[in-house]
């Protein structure tokens, strides 16, 4: 598992968290300052004040700066005051001018007033001429920041938790959403709607969750075509038997009527014989589908187990004509015999079936470089082009010129499929343009 979601959620939410915080921190600084700041109509108050207070410390009437001052103190319930001082050096270098110029003995208006402090500060209007300032503590009608305590909690907090909150639901939708479809694509395949499918409606992801609706949507499709092929199969199955359990039926009949016994025992014996290998053939059918087994796995001469075959069906089709092509060696590693064998027994006996007496079956094993394959041609009726896929379903039957043998039940192809696959290998079907049936088996060295 590529752990894609993982590294999704640590970008979105470590890096995400970490750049929020700092832009907050950024957004807290700057709105901290911003708030300590003097209004702009409190700044102009103040140096207001301050030429009053310079004008009339240069008229030279002590008597109406004193009342003014009285005025001002009582009106802003403060502390005000108009001082001189001078500098004296002491020892060492020449005080620069900028300090004897601008000097303050109290804050400046255009200075940050610290939010944090209990007490208003003095506030400093230097006069134009001379070294004299106008002082006055800082009223409290003018002191910045009465919303900060609210502010403040509003960013570091109440902000935080929203954005956050935005953010986890956001992630709980990204993760629960496709969760949700999943969760109801399992309802509906359990109400036996096998079609379901969940990738389509979980968007372009490509994560765990894309890689757990993929798994769904294979493990719906492999378990849904095994229903749909079990439930043929016994539907097929019913149906094929139900036919020599009838010619049973009139065999115990006649058997019990006294008339032709042993002709009807030979019929019974047969009938049973065509039964048994029918429902062995379906079983194996069913084992090979549902279970996809891991066959034995084997070294094997192709050369000598077409040998032993060709014998075979020499000796039960004595009447047909068989030409065979075949190297003097062929190695086959990691497959198994028994199913090969098999197949090729059904795919010759299937040829050699539909093949009239005065044809030929023509079997050819070629060798190239990663495989082998083997062509068995017929010259039988062939099969129509829309149905050289079908023949390999079971108890599929074309039509009644390809049903000459009444112990055909249409799993032999199908066998063959399933058994060169369980070893790797695979088969095709095509016409012939000179008529008959082409088969095609590849199997890997």
């Amino acid at each position: 598992m590529n752990k894609r979601l993982f590294w999704k959620l640590c970008l979105t939410i470590a890096t995400g968290v970490v750049a929020f915080f700092y832009l907050m921190n950024i957004v807290t600084a700057r709105t901290e300052e911003g708030m300590s700041m003097l209004a702009q109509e409190h700044r102009q108050q103040l140096n207001d004040w301050g030429k009053r207070a310079e004008e009339l410390y240069y008229a030279g009437d002590q008597q109406a700066l004193n009342l003014w001052l009285e005025n001002l103190t009582q009106q802003e319930n403060t502390w005000v005051s108009i001082v001189e001082y001078e500098f004296t050096r002491v020892a060492g270098g020449k005080i620069a001018e900028v300090y004897t110029d601008r000097f303050y003995l109290g804050r400046s208006v255009e200075w940050k007033i610290h939010l944090y402090f209990n007490y208003n500060p003095v506030m400093d209007i230097p006069f134009a001429k001379g070294q004299v300032s106008f002082l006055i503590k800082l009223p409290t009608r003018m002191r910045p920041g009465s919303f900060w305590p609210t502010t403040r909690i509003l960013l570091e907090i109440i902000i935080p938790m929203l954005l956050l909150s935005i953010l986890s639901w956001i992630l709980y939708h990204h993760i629960v959403n496709p969760l949700k479809q999943l969760e109801k694509a399992t309802r509906e395949f359990a109400k036996g709607n096998f079609d379901v499918r969940v990738g389509q409606s979980i968007g372009k992801r490509n994560d765990e969750i894309a890689q757990l609706a993929d798994t769904f949507d294979r493990m719906a499709l492999r378990i849904g075509d095994l229903i749909k092929s079990q439930r043929q199969l016994i539907a097929d199955l019913s149906h094929e038997l139900r036919t020599p359990l009838t010619r049973l039926d009139i065999a115990v009949v006649s058997l019990q009527e006294q008339h032709n016994q042993a002709e009807n025992l030979q019929r019974v014996e047969r009938e049973s014989k065509q039964i048994r290998k029918l429902v062995d053939d379906t079983l194996t059918l069913a084992w090979l589908e549902n279970e996809q087994p891991q066959l034995q796995q084997e070294t094997l001469d192709l050369v000598d187990l077409i040998d032993v075959i060709v014998d075979d069906a020499k000796f039960e089709f004595s009447h047909k004509n068989l030409n065979v092509t075949l190297p003097n060696s062929a190695l086959l590693h990691h497959s198994n015999h028994r199913a090969i064998g098999q197949s090729l027994e059904n795919i010759l006996r299937n040829a050699l079936r539909y093949t009239p007496v005065d044809k030929t079956v023509e079997l050819k094993l070629s060798e190239y470089p990663e495989q082998y394959l083997i062509t068995v041609a017929d010259q039988g009726p062939g099969v129509p082009e829309n149905m050289l896929e079908l023949i390999f379903q079971p108890f599929f039957r074309v039509d009644k010129a390809r049903m000459a043998d009444s112990d055909s039940f249409g799993l032999g192809l199908a066998l063959a499929r399933r058994q060169l696959q369980a070893v790797g290998g695979r088969i095709s079907a095509s016409n012939q343009a000179t008529g008959g049936l082409l088969m095609q088996i590849t199997l890997p060295k």
